[in-house]
């Protein structure tokens, strides 16, 4: 029986009613290491969700280095790679979604 229903739910017949495990995106995993007073399990997992809506996986993995070194956005922001600035446009609408679900 167990192995039906572990079947069923990789095959995603059973999504809705198998709990999802908890996020553990690189955005969440970055925001819970982080020193911020406010960071907690619920707040980073919407941070991420918002995340996911707006950025690349790359993007995501840039913009989790900004809590750790929170100058590298600033080097980012400022640089002349063009690279960067389509990053950081995409980086400020990312910041805009999370602030309205997240608040």
């Amino acid at each position: 029986m167990k192995h039906i229903i572990l079947s069923l739910a990789l095959a995603g017949i059973l999504a809705p009613v198998v709990p999802t495990p908890v996020d553990a995106g690189t955005i969440t995993r970055a925001c819970m290491k982080s020193d911020r007073k406010a960071a907690n399990r619920r707040l980073c997992s919407c941070i991420q969700k918002a995340a996911r809506g707006t950025l690349s996986p790359s993007d995501q993995r840039l913009a989790a280095t900004f809590f750790k070194d929170p100058h590298r956005s600033q080097e980012i922001r400022q640089s002349d790679r063009s690279s960067h600035e389509v990053f950081w446009k995409r980086y400020k609408k990312f910041g805009q979604r999370a602030q309205q679900m997240c608040s």
